[in-house]
């Protein structure tokens, strides 16, 4: 992954210390993160930002394609730094871990389903929702 001073430089934003420490405080987390998540892990370090700052933050690294968002239920949204380029996602319904599925996985039956129905595509995204092999075992258990 590039420095985060990169990824926001490139993409066109400041990389002022708050963005940088957002921006780094997302990329650390293996799940997606919430905005109310942030906000308390980065609460009494020096300079650290605020929530509507956060709120902004998270939204402009998202607009600039730098973070992608997760549904993290009742209404609110999380975010995590993916890697580059098309991917696809299964997300673990119980323990929130995303896993990132190579695109070329899924190309061929998007674009069949597609071609089937007479449907010409301009791009496609697949969340995949399920139960990671932990949280299976887990729940055998129970």
């Amino acid at each position: 992954m590039k420095a985060e001073g990169t990824l926001i430089d490139a993409a066109g934003l400041r990389p002022t210390r708050q963005r940088m420490a957002i921006l780094r405080a997302v990329a650390t987390e293996r799940r997606p993160v919430t905005a109310q998540d942030l906000y308390a892990r980065l609460r009494g370090a020096r300079g650290s930002p605020g929530l509507a700052t956060i709120y902004r933050t998270l939204g402009a690294l998202t607009e600039a394609g730098i973070l992608r968002t997760f549904p993290a239920g009742e209404g609110e949204v999380a975010y995590r730094l993916c890697e580059p380029g098309h991917h696809h996602h299964l997300i673990c319904e119980a323990c929130g871990q995303v896993v990132e599925i190579p695109s070329c996985e899924v190309e061929e039956w998007a674009s069949g389903v597609a071609r089937r129905r007479g449907f010409t595509t301009t791009g496609h995204q697949a969340d995949i929702f399920g139960l990671c092999t932990t949280c299976q075992r887990a729940a055998r258990r129970a």
